[in-house]
């Protein structure tokens, strides 16, 4: 027999399918690549997120603390801070005794392609919102929380 007959044909099958499980393993190892790749970007997404917001959130309390003393003093106060949290002033205004800010953050190690923004509001509380939940106890004021239906 010159063909091998049967044997002969699984014999060339398998010859010819040498080296179908590593690119089946490659394929594979690729796949998980890339969805390893995609959740840290979306975690350093979050993370930034987080940074810009606790950012803003600072740089607003700190320049609200200097809102008395006019719009320039209170954003460059609140620019000093969100530099030191590593973010950048992006806008800052007063509106009365309120500051508004929005500072922006680049992802950290540039993975993700943009910056995260975060925007907040500080100022002092209102008195008419405490009106008739202060309470004076000695020489401390407390404020009482009171339920109203």
């Amino acid at each position: 027999m010159t063909g091998g007959g049967v044997r002969g044909g699984l014999a060339r099958r398998r010859q010819s399918d040498l080296g179908s499980a590593t690119v089946w393993v490659l394929a594979t190892g690729m796949v998980l690549v890339l969805i390893a790749v995609t959740l840290a970007m979306a975690g350093a997404a979050t993370v930034s997120r987080h940074r810009a917001q606790a950012a803003a959130d600072l740089a607003a309390l700190a320049g609200a603390m200097r809102a008395w003393e006019g719009e320039p003093v209170a954003c460059q106060r609140a620019a000093d801070i969100s530099a030191r949290n590593g973010a950048r002033l992006v806008e800052c205004r007063l509106d009365g005794l309120d500051l508004v800010v929005a500072v922006e953050v680049a992802p950290a190690q540039h993975i993700v392609v943009g910056v995260a923004r975060g925007v907040a509001r500080a100022g002092p509380v209102e008195a008419a919102s405490t009106e008739g939940m202060v309470e004076q106890v000695g020489q401390d004021v407390l404020l009482v929380p009171q339920w109203r239906p």
